[in-house]
């Protein structure tokens, strides 16, 4: 059996036993964290963060999580609309003028945290996408594919840009800047949006499924990845350095599974985390505020879709391209995280809903 680092309470052995179970069926390394009342109760890692399996899973490891980066961006607009400084309901042209042009004066800002703006496309190089003034100049620009709350088809690329402009012209920090001052920092968690070079040597690489290259791009309906319709987005994309550099609040953060889990306990636990209040206990339940119910144009699936997470029963969360995953349970006061180098085919890929359901095993015991 592959060797598993940290520490777990033993009621929860099926958790670092299912991440073994992974490693063992040729994953090269990830990490899982089960949180409960803000404190761990599984905190391991192991395997490689490289593709020939010479360099350990090291406890402070960090690796792309893709799209659940998302939550990390709809945390830090939820902490704004908790403090009054971002109006839920409000147009986003009243924060973002340009944003009205070409018919978008009716798009809310609910709408962009629910994948319901009508924008769901990057129809730029992928250059473009770490540039923030060509990005965002060029989705204000751009026309609606439907009327703004009549339907969702997931934002992949696009969300992180129009939620990250209304952000900054509120603040005017980046996103990966509120992030840092407002929530990681306080709360002591590593994870990163526009990630320093100083912090390069930590980072596992993206590795793709097996039998594939870096110029794999997932295509399943179902699939995660990030879609672009002029540029293909290719793994060896999210494995660049000017990738990590980026800002890119939809797709573009680094952490492992610690601190992803410690930064949503806020919504797990009322706000407040390990004494950090992020916010009220009223404007954590917001997140499970359910704004779409039904099939996602871009998914090809039913959704359902609360502010800035997918909700799942009474549960919420998301999950990223390759594999990462946080589900948020604020009724248990739980969060489950895992994080990995290794991508999967997205059709067959169970391993994040699996590791979930082997926590709540261990919680029927507390």
């Amino acid at each position: 059996m592959a060797d598993i680092q940290g520490t777990y309470d033993d009621l929860f052995s099926a958790v670092p036993s299912g991440l073994a179970a992974l490693l063992d069926e040729g994953d090269a390394g990830g990490s899982v964290a089960v949180l409960v009342d803000g404190e761990p109760v599984v905190d391991v890692w192991g395997g490689f963060t490289d593709a020939r399996r010479t360099v350990p899973w090291q406890r402070d490891t960090i690796t792309n999580v893709f799209s659940t980066t998302k939550t990390m961006t709809a945390l830090c607009a939820l902490i704004l609309a908790d403090r009054g400084a971002l109006d839920l309901d409000a147009p986003v042209a009243r924060y973002w003028p340009e944003f009205a042009a070409a018919g978008k004066e009716k798009v809310l800002v609910r709408h962009l945290l629910s994948h319901t703006a009508g924008l769901p496309h990057w129809e730029g190089p992928v250059e473009e996408l770490y540039d923030w003034p060509a990005a965002t100049s060029r989705l204000a620009a751009q026309p609606l594919l439907w009327e703004p709350g009549t339907a969702a088809g997931y934002h992949s690329l696009t969300q992180g840009f129009l939620v990250g402009e209304v952000l900054r012209r509120i603040t005017g920090r980046t996103v990966g800047g509120f992030l840092a001052e407002e929530v990681t920092g306080p709360l002591g968690a590593d994870f990163h949006i526009g990630l320093p070079a100083d912090h390069d040597h930590r980072v596992a690489r993206t590795l793709p499924p097996p039998g594939r290259d870096e110029d794999y791009t997932a295509g399943a309906a179902n699939s995660d990845a990030p879609r672009t319709t002029a540029t293909a987005f290719r793994l060896r994309d999210g494995n660049s350095t000017a990738w990590r550099r980026a800002q890119i609040p939809a797709a573009g953060g680094f952490g492992n599974a610690r601190s992803v889990a410690l930064v949503q306990s806020a919504l797990a636990c009322g706000g407040t985390v390990r004494g950090v209040r992020l916010l009220s206990a009223a404007g954590a339940a917001r997140a499970r505020e359910e704004q779409f119910n039904g099939e996602d144009r871009v998914i090809g699936m039913t959704q359902r879709y609360g502010l800035g997470y997918g909700l799942f029963g009474t549960s919420f969360g998301w999950g990223g391209w390759g594999g990462s995953l946080v589900m948020i349970d604020p009724d248990a006061r739980m969060v489950v995280a895992y994080t990995t180098n290794q991508m999967r085919e997205p059709a067959e890929d169970t391993r994040g809903l699996d590791l979930v359901m082997a926590a709540y095993d261990g919680l029927q015991g507390l």
